[in-house]
Parts: structure tokens; C-alpha cells; sequence
């Protein structure tokens, strides 16, 4: 990522709004539900740009993702509660599992393409979920207590470098190969790009920050249970990709903000929330099927004051 005036606009707006948000904290100001709503949002966030790089950059129909959240999950529990080490290890330790089971996937279900991909992928998050039931190691279906180790600045500097490292990857020269494959991979295979490779490599890469957020989803509870990583959650972070706009990072951010904070704020109404929860899909995809975003960024409307350039074979800007 070039380090241009967006790239400092963009880390200088991410700094001050981390210290605003720990002085309301340090001060008392936000109550724990203000926090804990805060800390899950970002997880979200960090869900929806990682599969953000399967679908939106690299044209991939995965539905499995809640897969690699789960082995991210309970690797990290793992390691801090039954091998004692320290929580930035077990993040890590669960970020490479995610991305080693994202590998193993991908190579022989991203030779497949469409409806085939997607029932491939399904089926291996269902797996993940049955071998984790089915483990007494960790709790089977009673599910593994968990130390409460995530917190605001530990949960913002994961987003921070999950934001940055895909952002890069998208403008890098590798980016533009994947977004090739998007949109025609029998031109990008033509022209000598190992469509394969690729996607293999935006899968795997998608993984392991699908693994870290696992990791910080198991410590900001005090249990995590495989009913936790059904197909539904798969589903809830393919709807934060497509609400956004397929190719639209931004997008993807917008919607998983607006999305937790519609399901956070309306969860004491059960039955009410689903109904609007559906309703604005609903609506969206009436009268905006292209996502909130379409495929542009942020930047692209604002692009003379954050100093962003085009990049990209999509017409996005780089926020670096």
C-alpha cells in the first residue's frame, strides 16, 4: 500500500476514533453493553471483508465461512485455556489453523465453480460443526468455557490490520489478478494468470482473518458451543458481503455495522427484529440489487479530501 496522504488520512481518522472510543471507556461513559456491542460490530467487520476477498474481489460463491470462524474459535480457547499461553498466540495460533483448514479446502473445491462451490464449501462448515459436537476435548455439544480476554483495543487493532492487509492486497498486482478471475476467468486464464493459484491464495488469506475473528468471538464470551457456527452464521456473514455491494469493501463494512446494530439493538424483540431484520433486506435488494455500495469505495466519493487513487480493474480507489 503506497504511502500516500490516503493511507495517513485514513490511519490518522483510525487513531483518533480508537482514543475517543477508549476515553468514553476509560471514562465510564459507555456501559459494558455500549462496549460489548462495539467489540462484536468489529468482529462482524472483520468476518465480512475476510469473505469480502472470496466473493466480492475474487467472484467465489462460499458459504461455508462460519467454518473457519469456528476452527479459529476454539484453536485459540485451546491455547490459552487448556495450554495456558498468552491471548495474542492463541489469536495467531488461530488465524494459521483457519487458514492450513482454508488451504485444504480450497484446493480441491475452488477447481469447482457456482452452485458446486457453494454446496462444497457448506458442507465443510457443517463438518467443522459435527467434528467440534462430536470432541470431548472440548466440551462436545455441552460447549468450552472461555476466559474473557477481548477488548476494545485488542479487537480494533485486529480490525485495523484486517482492513489494511486486504486493502493491500486488493490494489496489489495480486488483487487485480483476482478481480480479473472475477470477471472472466477464462480471459485471465488465457493470459497466463494461475486462476488456481489465486484463488486459492484470496481463500486461504480470507481464512485465517475468518480465524482471527473466531478467536476474538470465543473470548468476548464466557462459552462457545458448535450451535454457535451453524450454516445460519455462514449465511448472516454472506448477507453482510451482499448487502454491501459485491466488490465494495466499504460496503461490507457499512452493512456489517448497520446489520449488528439492527439485530444488537432489537434483540430484546425477537420476533419484531427478524421481521424488520428481513424487511431491509427486503427493500435493499428491490430497490438497490447492486448492494448499498455497488462495487465502489468510500473513497471514491470522497476521493480529494482523503487523497485516494484509482486502483483496480473495478474502478476503486485505495484508501493507501
Amino acid at each position: 500500500m503506497k504511502q500516500g496522504k490516503g493511507f495517513w488520512g485514513f490511519l490518522i481518522l483510525s487513531v483518533v476514533f480508537y482514543g475517543i472510543i477508549q476515553f468514553l471507556i476509560s471514562s465510564n461513559l459507555l456501559n459494558q453493553f455500549y462496549v460489548n456491542t462495539l467489540i462484536f460490530t468489529a468482529i462482524n467487520i472483520i468476518l465480512a471483508v475476510s469473505l469480502h476477498i472470496v466473493i466480492g474481489i475474487t467472484g467465489q460463491f462460499s458459504i461455508g465461512h462460519a467454518g473457519f470462524l469456528a476452527v479459529g474459535a476454539y484453536v485459540s480457547a485451546i491455547v490459552t485455556m487448556k495450554l495456558h499461553m498468552p491471548f495474542p498466540v492463541a489469536l495467531i495460533a488461530g488465524g494459521i489453523m483457519a487458514a492450513l483448514a482454508g488451504l485444504l479446502v480450497g484446493i480441491p473445491s475452488l477447481r469447482l465453480k457456482g452452485d458446486y462451490l457453494a454446496i462444497a464449501t457448506l458442507g465443510f462448515g457443517e463438518i467443522i460443526r459435527i467434528v467440534f459436537l462430536n470432541i470431548d476435548y472440548v466440551g462436545g455439544a455441552a460447549g468450552m468455557q472461555v476466559s474473557h480476554f477481548t477488548n476494545w483495543t485488542v479487537t480494533f487493532v485486529c480490525l485495523l490490520i484486517s482492513i489494511l492487509v486486504i486493502s493491500n492486497f486488493t490494489n496489489s498486482t495480486h488483487g487485480r489478478a483476482c478481480i480479473s478471475i472475477r470477471e472472466d476467468e477464462i480471459a485471465a486464464d488465457a493470459m497466463g494468470i494461475n486462476t488456481t493459484y489465486y484463488k486459492v491464495a484470496a481463500f486461504t488469506l480470507g481464512s485465517f482473518f475468518a480465524g482471527l475473528a473466531g478467536g476474538l468471538y470465543s473470548h468476548n464470551f464466557y462459552i462457545i458451543q458448535p450451535t454457535n457456527f451453524g450454516f445460519l452464521k455462514s449465511f448472516d456473514i454472506l448477507i453482510f458481503v451482499v448487502l454491501g455491494g459485491l466488490g465494495s469493501m466499504s460496503g461490507a463494512v457499512i452493512s456489517a455495522i448497520l446489520l449488528t446494530m439492527i439485530s444488537t439493538f432489537l434483540q430484546d424483540y425477537a420476533e419484531t427484529r427478524m421481521i424488520l431484520y428481513s424487511l431491509v433486506l427486503i427493500i435493499v435488494m428491490l430497490y438497490r440489487p447492486q448492494g448499498l455500495m455497488g462495487t465502489r469505495e468510500i473513497t471514491d466519493y470522497l476521493g480529494k479530501w482523503t487523497g485516494g487513487k484509482r486502483g483496480g480493474s473495478n474502478g476503486n480507489k485505495t484508501i493507501a
